[in-house]
């Protein structure tokens, strides 16, 4: 049986490691590589790393030991790269099949679309055919306005016509791999996943589906993967505070018995 999957999420804004509450505050939690390593050294499942820079600025207006300061994502990218010892995604700022194989070529394992996406659904299929769809995830985020579950765009502040699970279907049909399905409304807040969203989605898609937002305890993982059918469990914020917290995480879920990997720590030189 396939194991069910657990992936942090690390945002970067303008070159910074960022923390994100609601899509509307950020705090800095400083250089994006080093987080990597100890990452990799917990060995997580997978990785995603988000984009979520709003313009062409990139600079911690500092060169950390062993760490240069980057100007571009590109070169971000190829440093992470280096350092991550497992499947990465990248996602942000993606507009033209290029913008895939550049990131492709520099180190990702598979590349988030969202915005692209929902403006062109027809793109998903072609990146899907020029790439694979294993390579493909769409990345959904998704808002509770008067009692529908919205996808939302615009840095998650402009609602679509679209419903969750009509999105997440298209998606599908258009010929994604998976999805990454994230609740704006939980974000940061750390009250545990939105098990409504999750199970309504992941019951009307045959492809796999991320969890995302609001995990603010190891239990909060354990709820999605008993109560809901998501292939994984990903998170941002509570991997950034506790000591090895991606293996603590692993082992809270194996010693549950659910179908994940047997937690391990990696010397990595």
């Amino acid at each position: 049986m396939k194991k069910k999957r657990l992936i942090p999420i690390l945002l970067l804004r303008n070159g910074f490691l960022v923390q994100s509450k609601e899509f509307r505050r950020f705090q800095n939690l400083g250089n994006p590589i080093t987080a990597v390593k100890r990452l990799s050294e917990w060995a997580c499942d997978e990785l995603i790393y988000l984009d979520i820079t709003k313009d062409s600025t990139y600079d911690m207006r500092r060169d950390d030991l062993g760490h240069p300061n980057r100007n571009n994502l590109l070169d971000i990218i190829s440093d992470v790269s280096k350092e991550c010892f497992m499947p990465i995604t990248v996602g942000g700022g993606i507009r033209t099949l290029h913008d895939i194989e550049s990131r492709l070529s520099v180190g990702a394992d598979k590349i988030s679309i969202n915005t692209k996406a929902l403006e062109n659904p027809s793109f998903i299929g072609l990146a899907a055919k020029e790439f694979g769809a294993q390579c493909i995830v769409v990345s959904i985020d998704v808002k509770n306005i008067d009692g529908n579950s919205r996808v939302m765009f615009g840095g998650c502040t402009k609602a679509t016509k679209y419903t969750a699970i009509e999105w997440a279907k298209q998606v599908e049909h258009e010929g994604a791999g998976e999805i990454l399905l994230n609740s704006v409304d939980r974000d940061g807040l750390k009250i545990g996943y939105d098990l409504e969203l999750l199970e309504s989605v992941s019951a009307h898609v045959q492809i796999p589906v991320i969890a995302c937002g609001g995990v603010g305890e190891w239990n909060h993982f354990t709820e999605a993967l008993e109560k809901t059918k998501v292939d994984a469990v990903a998170a941002a914020n509570i991997f950034h505070y506790s000591d090895q917290s991606v293996y603590l995480a692993k082992k809270h879920l194996f010693e549950q018995g659910l179908n994940v990997r047997s937690p391990e720590l990696l010397e990595i030189v």
